[in-house]
């Protein structure tokens, strides 16, 4: 059964979380180029959840035009 975009929008958000903790653990021990890295992916996921909650969104409350 497919993901609702709740759910979807959730994963991302959780992925996004869980790669920012990881870059942080990473610049803590001095690998910049790793936290860079899950840097870069965590704004990835983040860009990617905040489009899965508007398209979420979108479905719950149909527009009044």
């Amino acid at each position: 059964m497919p993901q609702s975009p709740h759910d979807r929008a959730a994963e991302y958000h959780n992925k996004a979380a869980h790669a920012h903790n990881a870059a942080a653990t990473a610049h803590g021990k001095g690998d910049h180029l790793t936290a860079h890295e899950l840097s870069k992916q965590a704004h990835e996921h983040s860009t990617k959840a905040f489009e899965l909650s508007k398209e979420a969104s979108a479905h719950a409350a149909p527009s009044k035009n």
